[in-house]
């Protein structure tokens, strides 16, 4: 499967030539959509949910003008108006915009490369964001920044008070210029319960060990290709998921590539876990959600 063609501002750091108010925005975008949406119907996913990327990118490519110029001026409440888009929809278009490429669609693909993107934070090299996505599942800026902000940063090895402050710093330089047009509408919505997580991750297990699912072909840690990983698409409370087996470099390092199971809610901010089977404590043996949270601002 090919790359796809990604928006990237001259220092290829937030954000996009798609503030240019670039024409060719819409028709990208909806590309983006129409991929998605034959990657979910390969995938088994409800016809429904499939329906509805088409007719997203059936709506961008009858706008009049870019997509990414509504949300410069007036933020993501203009996406959410739009006819066929809402909120999940137009987060997708916000993630293009602002990070250069779409991170669901990504996952989708089996193309997350979370650690190179928290990297990019001063005061985090390599191996620190490595221990960071392993042991928060911290996959995003704004995960970082809430991260950061409720003390679960300050837990990892490697972080003292003036490198915390420092990543502070940085993500408020990145994220803030975001202003109205993120908060006003990006985080609403129920939270996931704890019990929805654990019975997606055994409909997972059971579905993937009976080879009922389909599967995706990871690029990283499978250099020909042999690797497969089920990937299963689910709903609880008309809420969409995406759950997979992790392939991070701890999960393959301590071996649990079979064990450690990643949910993903659809939207960026709806919520990211990973459930494992614990090994010490009072709940050996046990299946948890590792740094279990509510997603920002729940």
């Amino acid at each position: 499967m090919g790359r796809r063609n990604t928006f990237r501002r001259p220092d290829e750091t937030l954000g996009s030539f798609a503030d240019r108010g670039d024409v060719g925005f819409n028709e990208e975008m909806a590309r983006q959509l129409r991929q998605a949406a034959d990657l979910l119907e390969a995938q088994h996913a409800n016809r429904n949910r499939v329906r509805a990327y088409r007719r997203a990118a059936e709506s961008l490519l009858r706008l009049e003008e870019p997509a990414s110029s509504i949300y410069w001026r007036e933020g993501l409440k203009g996406l959410v108006a739009l006819p066929a888009i809402g909120r999940t929809f137009a987060l997708a278009i916000v993630d293009v915009v602002e990070v250069g490429r779409w991170r669901w669609l990504d996952r989708l693909e089996g193309e997350v490369d979370p650690e190179r993107l928290l990297a990019t934070v001063a005061g985090i090299g390599p191996g620190l964001a490595r221990r960071i996505h392993d042991e928060l599942s911290v996959e995003t800026l704004e995960d970082l920044e809430l991260a950061a902000t409720d003390g679960r940063l300050a837990t990892v090895d490697g972080f003292g008070a003036k490198r915390l402050q420092s990543v502070r710093d940085s993500l408020a330089g990145r994220l803030g210029f975001r202003g109205h047009r993120w908060h006003d509408h990006a985080r609403e919505g129920t939270p996931v319960p704890i019990e929805d997580l654990l019975d997606i991750d055994l409909e997972y297990r059971r579905a993937a060990e009976a080879g009922q699912l389909p599967t995706i072909v990871p690029r990283r840690f499978n250099p020909d290709g042999s690797v497969e990983i089920p990937v299963l698409h689910t709903t609880r409370n008309g809420q969409h998921f995406t759950a997979l087996y992790s392939n991070t470099p701890m999960a393959n390092e301590l071996q649990r590539t079979d064990d450690w199971v990643v949910i993903y809610a659809d939207a960026p901010d709806q919520g990211q876990w990973t459930v494992i089977t614990a090994t010490r404590g009072e709940e050996a043996d046990q299946r948890v959600v590792r740094g279990w949270a509510d997603p920002p601002g729940r």
